[in-house]
């Protein structure tokens, strides 16, 4: 069976986008770069106008389409990680706007946003402990970047000083 393989918009370069988000993630390639046959609106023939990619096993693929279209926080790409050095990580590599960093979510240097999400913070937040679950939101509402060791803390607080 298919499945639904989202297509990203880029302006020029959607090829480097591909390379350097494959560079990033395990169990990720370039499968194909398919250059134009003909001269297009935002290009010339021989420019690569579709890059077909994997990332950690999913497909996508980049269309060249030109300046038309930006990409918005409305569409963002979830990454599950599982220490504080695989957040660190990502966001370094892929926050290219600092300013845009909230909970977690980085913009990077194409446009694309993305949220680094910890296992331990849908734990958190989804403790049946709702008091503890609020705590920890909260804590998160306050983050740029995930703190891990900050949300357990303040998950647990009340539960310390009881």
């Amino acid at each position: 069976m298919s499945s639904i393989t989202p297509c990203l918009w880029f302006n020029g370069n959607a090829e480097e986008a591909a390379t350097f988000y494959v560079s990033l993630f395990p169990y990720s390639r370039v499968d194909a770069v398919h250059r134009s046959p003909g001269d297009y609106p935002s290009g010339k023939a021989g420019d690569a106008l579709l890059v077909e990619f994997t990332l950690m096993g999913q497909p996508f693929t980049g269309l060249n389409g030109g300046p038309q279209f930006q990409f918005s926080e409305a569409i963002s790409f979830q990454i599950p990680v599982e220490s504080q050095a695989e957040v660190d990580r990502f966001t370094n590599a892929l926050s290219a706007v600092p300013e845009a960093e909230q909970c977690g979510w980085v913009k990077d240097r194409f446009g694309v946003s993305w949220q680094i999400v910890p296992r331990q913070l849908i734990a958190l937040i989804g403790d049946a402990d709702r008091a503890r679950a609020r705590r920890a939101f909260e804590a998160l509402m306050d983050m740029k970047r995930i703190d891990i060791a900050a949300l357990e803390r303040a998950a647990g607080e009340v539960a310390r000083s009881s």
